[in-house]
């Protein structure tokens, strides 16, 4: 009950504060843990703790590999593959140099621990991504990266491990054969599982709410046949069914998606706690060891950059991009676990120096999720590859009330955008300068086009209910429903519509798409008020007549809050409150500016 409830407060708190939710999960593990010692996770669930950790890998990477659709990088593909072949080569070299040389190790002990540290992992990097809001290229090849080298960095070590049993006379070169014979089946089999998935699904023969399931269950058998094969040949298993399933352009996978992510975020935020809260102190006071140290600066301030400028020469990457991914590279999960298999499997096989593996993997995570989880988003704006501006408002649907509406938003410095599938319909948003997209929203396409991560809210105000209703439900899971807003019903009843399906009703229930636009034709116009000590709120509401339709308020640092049902606003005299106006109350706007002119002579003279 601790671990999962101290995991998602993690979240939450990481949510709230804007801060590295794994960062969080970890020190809360290291309070109740080996701090103040009020459980070890390793000990209450005993011969499950480990097995436990590795099924929730395993469903994690698959969550992450079926977002990997090769559509996402079709213009960036080489740099991709250049990173994750003769990137992860060097990284692997360089990283087992500096073991051996800085930290210490023997060369068997290095050149393994060496292949395990090129891994990112989807349990740290889609977090970041998620908190750090980067353009699409240089996330994809992050995304990309972490869950493409998850399963090739265990694959790695344990290719190291068989070279250094070969070396020592315990191992044939057999055992080289069945190795690759391993992971080829691993490979099959994942690919198998997914195309026979996917090929049910599109078949019917398995129900809606069987699908999820389904998967979830074969996923786990999927990791567990290729993990009794072969130890760690698991991971690349799911990864490859995950990446067949997300190129099948199944019908529902977005609802597995979904479901799937739901559960990645339960498992990740446990798993952090688990692994930090059963680390003892005496591997907390090993960590401070000088060679460690050495030997984590030295990976984040020269493996990692060298492995990625030297990998990524010749392609089409930019300065700014290479310095990004040269610098974000957080370990996670998979290290912490595979590393603790390959400490006893060394230890067994006679390399006493293993012992430091725990002390050192736990350092390097902990120093890289710190580091990488307090920058990304902070080197992301500096280097131009985040948004650098507040988040923006897109707006579909584009009737020449959306265009009154996005106008006025963008003049209060805004980042709008108006969607619509016909290009002359946006003819009038374009003649007025605001930034337009034609196409379908709910288009795949469109995902690859428009980048949405410099968009937090959606206004969705098409002539069709029902249609605006789809747009809503499709963009819950990404924007969230307190972001979501659509114009009223005007077809029948509104409670036909269940509110699960609806965003929030923008203006109210009366004010329907078809009334603004009429409003619009008859010369309505945008009017801003400025509330002051003299005009309150309550001033404005005894004012406001038929002909006003309060849109939103521009709180005094530029907050916008819309007008709309369950949204509970209180104005306060610095607060503006944008109006869709009728054209004949010029007295009123006189009047208005008057009052404006006072309370910005009033704020000077104050400050």
């Amino acid at each position: 009950m601790l671990i999962i409830f101290l995991g998602v407060l993690s979240q939450w708190i990481a949510w709230r504060l804007q801060l590295p939710a794994i960062v969080l999960m970890s020190i809360a593990g290291l309070l109740v843990g080996p701090i103040l010692g009020i459980i070890d996770p390793a000990e209450s669930f005993g011969e499950l703790f480990n097995p436990f950790i590795s099924l929730a890998v395993a469903i994690i990477l698959f969550e992450g590999s079926l977002n990997l659709n090769f559509k996402e990088i079709r213009t960036f593909g080489k740099p991709i593959l250049r990173i994750v072949t003769l990137g992860a080569f060097i990284a692997w070299i360089v990283g087992s140099l500096a073991a051996h040389y800085i930290a210490g190790l023997s060369w068997a002990v290095a050149f393994v621990i060496g292949g395990l540290f090129i891994v990112t992992g989807p349990t740290v990097i889609l977090p970041l991504l998620r908190q750090a809001k980067l353009k699409t290229r240089p996330a994809a090849i992050l995304k990309w990266e972490g869950i493409v080298v998850d399963p090739f960095g265990a694959l790695l070590a344990l290719f190291a491990f068989q070279f250094v049993l070969f070396a020592i006379g315990d191992e044939t070169a057999a055992a080289f054969g069945l190795f690759f014979l391993a992971s080829l089946f691993s490979v099959a089999l994942g690919a198998g599982a997914g195309g026979l998935m996917g090929m049910l699904f599109e078949k019917g023969q398995v129900p809606e709410f069987l699908k999820a399931p389904m998967v979830f269950g074969v996923v786990l058998l999927t990791f567990v046949v290729s993990d009794m094969v072969m130890h760690e040949t698991g991971l690349l298993a799911v990864t490859a069914m995950g990446m067949v399933m997300a190129n099948m352009n199944i019908a529902s996978i977005n609802d597995m998606r979904h479901f799937k992510e739901n559960i990645s975020v339960l498992l990740i935020s446990s798993i952090f706690v688990m692994l930090t809260a059963s680390l003892s102190l005496d591997v907390l006071i090993e960590i401070f060891n000088w060679q460690i140290i050495s030997f984590v600066l030295a990976t984040l301030f020269v493996v990692r950059p060298l492995s990625i400028w030297l990998s990524t020469i010749g392609t089409d990457l930019t300065i700014q991009e290479k310095t990004l991914v040269g610098w974000i590279a957080p370990r996670g999960i998979v290290a912490l676990t595979v590393s603790g298999y390959f400490s006893g499997v060394l230890l067994e096989a006679g390399f006493a120096d293993a012992e430091l593996l725990t002390a050192l993997t736990f350092a390097l995570v902990f120093s890289t999720v710190i580091a990488h989880g307090f920058t990304i988003g902070w080197l992301g704006r500096k280097l131009g590859l985040a948004s650098a501006e507040e988040p923006g408002i897109i707006i579909v649907g584009a009737s020449r009330f959306a265009v009154k509406l996005g106008e006025v938003l963008a003049e209060l410095n805004k980042n709008v955008m108006i969607v619509d599938p016909s290009w002359g319909s946006l003819q009038g948003a374009r003649q007025v300068g605001l930034t337009t997209y034609a196409g379908e929203i709910l288009s795949e396409h469109t995902d690859y086009e428009v980048e949405m991560t410099a968009y937090e809210t959606m206004i969705v105000a098409t002539e069709t209910d029902s249609y605006n209703a789809l747009v809503v439900n499709n963009f819950v899971p990404e924007l969230g429903r307190t972001n979501l807003y659509q114009t009223a019903i005007h077809e029948g009843d509104p409670a036909d519509f269940h509110s699960s399906l609806s965003g929030r009703t923008l203006f109210g229930d009366r004010w329907n798409i078809h009334e603004l636009e009429r409003k619009a034709e008859q010369g309505y116009t945008m009017r801003k008020t400025q509330l002051t000590e003299q005009f309150s709120y309550e001033d404005f509401l005894e004012k406001w007549t038929d002909d006003t339709i309060p849109l939103f308020i521009q709180r005094p640092q530029g907050k916008i809050e819309f007008f709309a049902e369950s949204n509970k606003i209180e104005p306060k005299p610095g607060d503006a409150i944008i109006s869709f106006t009728s054209p004949a109350r010029q007295s009123d706007r006189t009047q208005e500016r008057l009052e404006n002119k006072r309370f910005k002579i009033a704020t000077q003279t104050k400050a």
